[in-house]
């Protein structure tokens, strides 16, 4: 299955987005950039930061 992964936020965000990407690499999952290629789209996003809670709508 493939996957992408949007990371909104800080940049524990992004850590945590890359932790992810691991794990589902480990599961044999593909990992794609393009997001029109993706069977499911994971969204890792802040929901104390206003302006990423408007993004992630």
């Amino acid at each position: 299955m493939k996957i992408g992964f949007i990371s909104l936020g800080c940049s524990k965000n992004l850590v945590d987005t890359e932790m992810m990407i691991g794990l589902f690499k480990q599961h044999k999952f593909e990992i794609v950039n393009d997001p029109s290629k993706a069977e499911i789209i994971l969204i890792n996003t802040c929901g104390f930061i206003r302006k990423c809670k408007r993004r992630s709508n």
